[in-house]
């Protein structure tokens, strides 16, 4: 049926990503429910960064293969699944699993790509993309004429945010390194450099009043700063703790620290809220209902981006056999945008 043999990456335990290993096998069969997906694009996500030092919340045990997510086209589908999905182009979030040639997926789980939207460029709006609709249009849901602040605003998720709010009619704040401003103010975002300036002190001239939403994926002590710059009724979304990400220890300390704190604060009787934002709530208890709100929201980013709103970012695009290069290349914070793994 199918010549071409399977190549996944597999990550075996903590290494260098020099260590990362390639691994060749036969193509799998799509069982009941699923559908097999020949991968056009997977990428790097900052999850894999804390997954090659065993630093990621709820990883796997070693060894396994990595990818947040990816876009394929449906090679084959399993009983009970509609043969006519079978060459239609899909991105599906995976959490791991994607740094492979061939990538079974429940054929629930799989949300369409339209036409006209490159495999690369739909991928860089998957796991991006989703998290960042959610947090704005769902966690915080900021109205227009309302003011957010963004922490790493160039960064994968922050780039897409930033968009999404613009396109929303709301005002942003964004912290970036000094290169990355005149990319933030074609985009319509008044930038803050994190490096040289007091980032706090920086907002409050801007919005004295405070903001109405921060949006953090740095956690650590800085989240102090994100919740003390909040409007009353306003919103902190908390969504990593890439603070910690070298960091020794518990992998899983850092994040039972900042919902103890997001606990705290949503106790005192303030009006504003704080949440811990994780693209899998829900997951488990409400499967059907996690499923149609993915389906959803990822179908509005894609929309968005065919609208011009939003851009697809690519850094860089590597083969999978490179995927060592191309992980050394998404940890060196030197390029913007996702680095891309082809087959």
């Amino acid at each position: 049926m199918n010549a071409e043999g399977l190549v996944e990456v597999v990550l075996p335990g903590k290494v260098e990503p020099e260590g990362l290993q390639v691994r060749h096998g036969a193509v799998p069969v799509a069982g009941p429910g699923q559908v097999l997906v020949r991968m056009e694009a997977t990428g790097i996500s900052f999850a894999e960064q804390q997954m090659r030092r065993g630093r990621y919340f709820d990883q796997p045990p070693f060894p396994f293969v990595p990818g947040y997510d990816m876009v394929g086209t449906v090679l084959t589908t399993g009983e009970g699944v509609d043969p006519g999905l079978a060459g239609t182009r899909v991105a599906a979030l995976l959490k791991v699993g994607g740094w492979s040639t061939h990538v079974l997926v429940d054929a629930a789980d799989v949300v369409e790509v339209p036409d006209g939207i490159g495999a690369a460029q739909a991928e860089t709006l998957v796991v991006s993309g989703v998290t960042a609709w959610q947090m704005l249009h769902r966690t915080a849901r900021v109205r227009a004429g309302r003011t957010v602040l963004v922490l790493g605003a160039n960064g994968g998720v922050g780039s897409v945010l930033v968009q999404l709010a613009r396109a929303a009619g709301v005002k942003v704040i964004g912290t970036a390194s000094a290169r990355h401003h005149e990319a933030l103010v074609a985009k319509g975002v008044v930038p803050v450099d994190h490096r040289t300036e007091d980032v706090a002190a920086r907002v409050r001239e801007l919005a004295p009043g405070g903001v109405d939403a921060v949006f953090d994926h740095v956690g650590g002590r800085g989240i102090v700063d994100s919740w003390r710059l909040l409007a009353p009724g306003g919103t902190l979304v908390a969504y990593g703790t890439a603070s910690t990400r070298d960091d020794e220890g518990s992998k899983q300390w850092p994040v039972l620290k900042l919902l103890g704190r997001v606990w705290l604060w949503n106790a005192l009787p303030n009006g504003r809220r704080a949440y811990f934002f994780n693209v899998w709530a829900g997951r488990a208890l409400a499967r059907n209902r996690f499923r149609a709100r993915l389906r959803d929201d990822l179908t509005q980013v894609f929309a968005a981006y065919r609208r011009g709103e939003v851009t697809a970012q690519i850094a860089a695009q590597l083969p999978l056999a490179r995927a060592a290069e191309a992980l050394r290349l998404a940890e060196s914070g030197t390029v913007v945008g996702k680095v891309v793994l082809n087959p």
